[in-house]
């Protein structure tokens, strides 16, 4: 069994009536190379571009958070063109953050910059979290936000997302959000 069809059997495919959120390929790392290098993308993301080696580290373990945890990350794949737009999901990354977010899943999302403002990334929380009711059942969830990303605040206040508190990661001020 190849690789590609053990990580499409660990990562439930989502379609939503644009979007459809289904495991990495290999074949994404370009796209995600040009996602995660683009300045207006990773500015409220630690600020710093990725390279295409970063690019592929972070593609290579997107399956191990669903092998090790039963979720993960998914891709986001506009239906209409095929094309990976950008990635999203649940993770623990074990931060070091005060307060900690004690195991909670924390939630994530980049798109890529052209598909900005297109409602895209609302369409994509709104089916990762209900998969998130589905699978965990009644559960917090956090994410953590750059005080200026106002588009990403709009996205996780629109989720139902509550402003919980502002720290610091990396040296960096974040807001965490809190959904219950």
């Amino acid at each position: 069994m190849s690789v590609a069809a053990t990580t499409e059997r660990l990562v439930p495919v989502l379609e939503t009536p644009r979007l459809r959120l289904r495991g990495h390929r290999a074949d994404d790392h370009a796209a995600l190379t040009a996602i995660w290098a683009d300045p207006v993308v990773v500015r409220h993301i630690g600020g710093q571009a990725s390279t295409p080696q970063d690019a592929w580290m972070r593609l290579l373990r997107y399956p191990g958070l669903w092998s090790l945890l039963g979720y993960g990350y998914w891709a986001i794949e506009e239906q209409a063109s095929g094309r990976c737009i950008g990635d999203i999901g649940y993770a623990d990354f074990k931060r070091d953050i005060i307060p900690p977010l004690d195991d909670r899943p924390e939630l994530g999302w980049v798109l890529a910059s052209d598909v900005h403002g297109k409602g895209y990334a609302t369409e994509a929380l709104t089916a990762v979290m209900a998969w998130g009711r589905a699978h965990f059942g009644q559960h917090q969830s956090v994410c953590i936000i750059a005080p200026e990303n106002a588009a990403s605040i709009r996205v996780a206040t629109k989720a139902g997302f509550q402003l919980h508190g502002e720290t610091t990661y990396h040296g960096s001020p974040v807001l965490l959000f809190m959904h219950e």
